[in-house]
């Protein structure tokens, strides 16, 4: 497994958001999170990318322990975190936020070679490089979000809420670059309140209820069962 999370806890003071959570990422899959929100989804990835410090479990990178590990380190061990809220750099253009997630390569070809990946994948931000990004489209945004994470080359690829606040034509659009980046070679871990589409593209899913993995299995099977159809998908019908 590319990824393994054992038993992992976390706790916001005296309050316990993720309780004894295991699951797995294996290499090329993309493995999705569902739940409400406060389900600990995003706290899970916070975890991995050692922007939080668990209480207790494990967290094993292809083979090797990254628990307590500083972001920055994690960041070099090959896993990239695409934030909730894009958290892009608005006065800054989009070559110099793409140049932001390149700190960790070692040489200005190899930055150039992430460049050219990021643009053929995202065209518009080819046409908009020296654009300031806070005048950029919210999808734009993401899709400069994505690409900042993408220049790192990572192995897993840490995603949180992609689609959030986007319009439905730009969450498929999101949805189809997820897709292909996954079938380009990196892992995908993805955190998604639309879980309609998250299902649709992954391999295995793990639903999160109040810190707590309540059922897990094959996407395609989670998008049949009658809970989670209720639950997530708005379906009201037995």
């Amino acid at each position: 497994m590319l990824l393994t999370v054992d038993h992992l806890s976390v706790f916001y003071g005296g309050i316990q958001a993720l309780r004894e959570v295991s699951f797995t990422v294996g290499k090329g899959e993309i493995v999705t999170l569902i739940g409400a929100n406060g389900a600990g989804k995003s706290t899970t990835l916070r975890a991995i990318s050692g922007v939080i410090h668990p209480a207790a479990g494990r967290i094993i990178h292809d083979g090797k322990s990254i628990l307590g590990l500083p972001p920055h380190r994690i960041v070099r061990q090959g896993i990239a975190h695409v934030p909730e809220g894009r958290g892009v750099f608005a006065n800054m253009s989009v070559r110099e936020n793409l140049e932001m997630g390149g700190y960790t390569r070692s040489s200005r070809k190899e930055i150039e070679e992430s460049f050219g990946r990021v643009f053929r994948l995202f065209p518009r931000l080819a046409e908009r490089v020296d654009q300031f990004a806070g005048t950029l489209s919210g999808g734009e945004q993401q899709m400069l979000a994505i690409g900042r994470g993408l220049v790192q080359r990572p192995d897993l690829l840490l995603l949180d809420e992609p689609s959030m606040g986007l319009s439905p034509l730009l969450v498929g659009e999101i949805f189809r670059m997820i897709a292909e980046i996954n079938k380009a070679g990196t892992t995908i871990l993805l955190v998604e309140q639309n879980a309609s589409m998250a299902l649709s593209i992954a391999d295995r899913a793990y639903v999160l209820e109040t810190g707590e993995i309540a059922l897990e299995g094959k996407a395609s099977d989670l998008r049949e069962d009658p809970k989670v159809r209720a639950a997530y998908l708005g379906d009201v019908t037995e």
